[in-house]
């Protein structure tokens, strides 16, 4: 390929979940629309020492210098990887049959250890100009902004980050509960000087008013 005119570098992270797939079809249509755009697909395995970085095509081989048993696993890793990457990219293809298209430039890339760090560390490395990831959306408000993958990736990468989630998958924020009508009781009869019923005293502590201190000043 001429890199004469830098591609328009697109990565998207996979994890063979429904929301990845979400993720991998938007990367696919961002790419087709985009003139010169290059799409890289990376998938990370978790815990597992960096088996390489790989193309689809020809073939995806295991890094040469891996130990034997890190070969094994990056064989069945990489077999399951180029199969995803052609089912994908095969039904992609087949949506956009009836309109007029070039092919796409795709790579897929296998790496190992932490995903969110290694795919911010991959989009670095290849100069990408947009990453794209998907989130399962579930669990808590808390775990969905700051504990997943797509938010750790948004906060270390050094280009914009589109995160995709599926329709299915609502956030589950986490539930508000009414004020204790015993509390409210208590407040209206201490004239504000307590604010919680006897039930809550223990788990809400004693309140500690502070008067404020004026000093004169000459």
């Amino acid at each position: 390929m001429n890199y004469d005119e830098k591609p328009y570098l697109i990565l998207v992270g996979i994890d063979y979940s429904t929301a990845s797939e979400l993720a991998l079809e938007h990367a696919l249509g961002l790419t087709a629309e985009k003139p010169n755009a290059e799409l890289h697909i990376v998938h990370v395995i978790p815990g597992q020492r960096d088996v390489g970085t790989n193309t689809v095509a020809p073939s995806l081989d295991a890094a040469s210098d891996s130990a034997a048993g890190a070969l094994l696993i990056g064989t069945a890793a990489e077999k399951e990887l180029q199969t995803y990457v052609r089912v994908g990219v095969g039904a992609f293809e087949k949506k956009r049959a009836s309109t007029p298209n070039t092919p796409l430039r795709i790579t897929a890339h296998l790496r190992a250890d932490a995903p969110a760090h290694q795919i911010a560390q991959l989009a670095s490395d290849l100069e990408a100009d947009l990453v794209v990831v998907g989130t399962h959306g579930r669990g808590s408000v808390v775990r969905f902004f700051m504990g997943s993958v797509a938010q750790t990736v948004s906060r270390l990468a050094q280009c914009p980050v589109l995160v995709f989630r599926p329709k299915a998958s609502p956030i589950e924020y986490p539930k508000i509960d009414p004020p204790c009508p015993h509390c409210i009781d208590t407040r209206f009869a201490s004239s504000g000087k307590e604010f919680w019923c006897e039930q809550h005293r223990e788990r809400h502590g004693q309140r500690h008013t502070y008067e404020p201190t004026f000093r004169a000043t000459p």
